[in-house]
């Protein structure tokens, strides 16, 4: 059965470099609705990159600010939003969204997720490493722990090894009704 999202958001969630803001980009034209990314809120509200807020502040200061971030998208209405790879680590991000929203988890191989970083300048300039490990081990690691919170948190998963933002969003407006 088809889920009714008029009027609900679209929450994107997934590891970093899963797709989540080439996705929501392309879903929110083909859906005719304004698209936020949280990444980018938090970078514009706090004027500063993350990798600056995180070294200069520490990591539970930019949970904190990605928290208040995540609380105020919720409350919009009708938005595709890409969240922050890591927003699902607080529960009351889970709630929020999906109090207010249609949660789908962007799914890619750690293998796909260390290809996609290393070609990404902005990964590689602005995301500070989350570990002092290899990047593939990192990523391994981390997805080992947040996959199980990704799929508590989602209402549909999509794998996004194929990098066709048109194709995955088909398979997303397939799963529910939008009016």
């Amino acid at each position: 059965m088809k889920r009714e999202v008029k009027n609900m958001n679209i929450f994107l969630v997934g590891y970093r470099c899963s797709g989540k803001t080439s996705v929501g980009k392309t879903l929110a034209r083909k859906l005719h609705r304004p698209f936020a990314d949280a990444d980018e809120e938090l970078v514009r509200e706090n004027n500063m990159s993350i990798s600056d807020m995180v070294a200069q502040h520490g990591w539970d200061y930019f949970r904190q600010q990605e928290r208040a971030v995540i609380r105020q998208l919720s409350s919009f209405d009708n938005y595709v939003i890409a969240t922050g790879g890591g927003a699902i680590l607080n529960p009351d991000n889970i709630t929020d969204m999906k109090n207010s929203g249609f949660v789908v988890w962007l799914k890619a191989t750690a293998r796909t997720i260390r290809y996609r970083i290393l070609l990404d300048k902005i990964t590689e300039t602005q995301r500070p490493a989350l570990t002092d490990k290899g990047l593939l081990e990192e990523i391994e690691d981390l997805l080992a722990i947040r996959n199980p919170l990704y799929e508590k948190a989602m209402d549909m998963s999509v794998e996004t090894d194929t990098p066709d933002a048109d194709g995955i969003c088909d398979i997303i407006l397939k799963n529910f009704k939008t009016g």
